[in-house]
């Protein structure tokens, strides 16, 4: 296409922020947009769709409820068009199943022309009033040329594979974004062991207790963290995820961002209380008559390598409050090691210089999520990100409750008027008294 017929706006991925941003643009915007994703078809976290998995916030954190209750987008509207209203509403809880979470997301995309899968952003580049986009369309195996006034980068997060755990075949050792790819052949193993913290080692580790009576395998979970803590889930903490606090936050020094990061550790890293119930449950009537099968549970110990030896692997760990070094063996090895941002090479190679950086690895977003930029700081032409936020939008930047209002502020941004009204004052808590 020509510089004569630009986009208003270019999406890059399309995982839930970015469909939530192109659902929202198509419903009350006349805006010319595009939204491109290298995968086949939309698939969100399709090896952790683990059956009777909830999503960990309410169903009301859909693509486009925030925004607008009234939208053809909405989950109920979902619920209502494939007959199950009733069935949710018997179902009796305020959150949707994950693999529901998924087909529902999958329902929306089928009724948007601006999503264009199989088709990856290989380059984008400042021409000066706009942005030049290159795509490599694997359908039509062509090299397709976009300009857009605006883009929007939502290209996600990858797994974090530790120094030290790299380079294993993945049939043995792998992330838990992999675990239902290579479930059956993990369960085969003689021992398996979880190395991390949070909601997907518990739900990796539930889903292999309910497994293990009808297989012969030890399962051990190791995880650096104090203790298997809870998530911070009181009606008034969870207010930390309301756009009032990401006001609040935004406006601190990057320093004591840092800070306030680190002390709301319990909002983000903690497990969800059914499922440290469910655990324990099961444990617990495994424990009568003494028949527990092989399990071990172990806090504050450290995985610092893993390495092949003979038909397993020997884990290399430190109980760190001791200050102890061991070694443990096991036959497979999941690792619930967390995401990084899925930054693209080619972001770096075209704007690493022209942004402005807080530290090595954290570009400066403004509040309405767009990049600053040393020069040009006024620019008319912007780059939006919904990738690599926590440290300039709060505990929050990954959580499915606050993607809406991003999108409302973007949008509203482009347009230059209030599309969607940006709620505010919604909480009882206050950050800071009024000077």
């Amino acid at each position: 296409m020509s510089r004569h017929d630009i986009y208003d706006c270019i999406g890059i991925g399309v995982g839930p922020y970015n469909l939530s941003l192109a659902a929202l643009m198509e419903e009350k915007t006349d805006l010319k947009v595009r939204f491109f994703d290298q995968t086949p078809e939309f698939q969100w976290h399709p090896g952790m769709l683990i059956n009777l998995t909830d999503l960990q916030v309410p169903f009301i954190a859909d693509l486009v409820t925030f925004a607008n209750p009234q939208s053809r987008y909405s989950y109920l509207n979902y619920l209502h068009t494939h007959n199950r209203l009733y069935k949710f509403f018997f179902f009796h809880k305020f959150e949707m199943p994950r693999q529901e979470y998924n087909d529902y997301a999958r329902w929306v995309v089928g009724q948007l022309t601006t999503c264009q899968f199989h088709s990856e952003v290989i380059g984008v580049t400042d021409v000066g009033d706009c942005y030049k986009v290159e795509v490599d369309n694997r359908l039509r195996d062509v090299r397709e040329v976009y300009y857009a006034k605006h883009v929007a980068m939502g290209t996600g997060s990858k797994p974090l594979i530790l120094d030290g755990m790299e380079g294993l075949p993945d049939g043995d050792v792998h992330h838990t974004s992999k675990y239902l790819f290579h479930k059956d052949t993990t369960m085969k193993g003689s021992s398996i062991t979880i190395v991390g913290s949070g909601q997907s080692a518990a739900e990796v580790f539930f889903d292999l207790l309910k497994e293990q009576e009808n297989h012969s395998y030890q399962l051990t979970w190791l995880t650096r963290s104090e203790g298997i803590l809870q998530l911070e889930s009181s009606k008034l903490g969870q207010e930390f995820f309301a756009p009032d606090y990401v006001d609040y936050f935004h406006g601190l020094t990057f320093k004591k961002r840092m800070e306030a990061l680190k002390t709301l550790d319990q909002l983000r890293n903690g497990i969800d209380p059914d499922t440290l119930n469910n655990i324990y449950n099961i444990l617990y009537n495994h424990s009568v008559s003494d028949q527990s099968p092989s399990i071990t549970i172990q806090p504050l110990t450290e995985v610092n390598a893993i390495h092949k030896e003979g038909e397993g692997y020997v884990l290399d760990c430190r109980q760190w409050q001791e200050d102890r070094d061991f070694s443990y063996q096991s036959n497979k090895v999941i690792l619930a090691t967390g995401y990084k941002p899925n930054i693209p090479g080619w972001f770096f190679d075209e704007f690493e210089d022209k942004i402005v950086w807080e530290d090595e690895k954290k570009f400066k977003v403004s509040r309405n999520y767009k990049l600053q930029f040393k020069e040009n700081p006024d620019r008319e032409h912007h780059f939006y990100t919904v990738t690599n936020l926590e440290h300039s939008h709060g505990a929050g930047a990954t959580n499915l409750g606050l993607a809406v209002d991003r999108n409302i502020q973007i949008i509203n941004d482009i347009v230059g008027e209030e599309v969607y009204i940006a709620q505010r004052k919604t909480i009882f808590s206050q950050f800071t008294m009024d000077k």
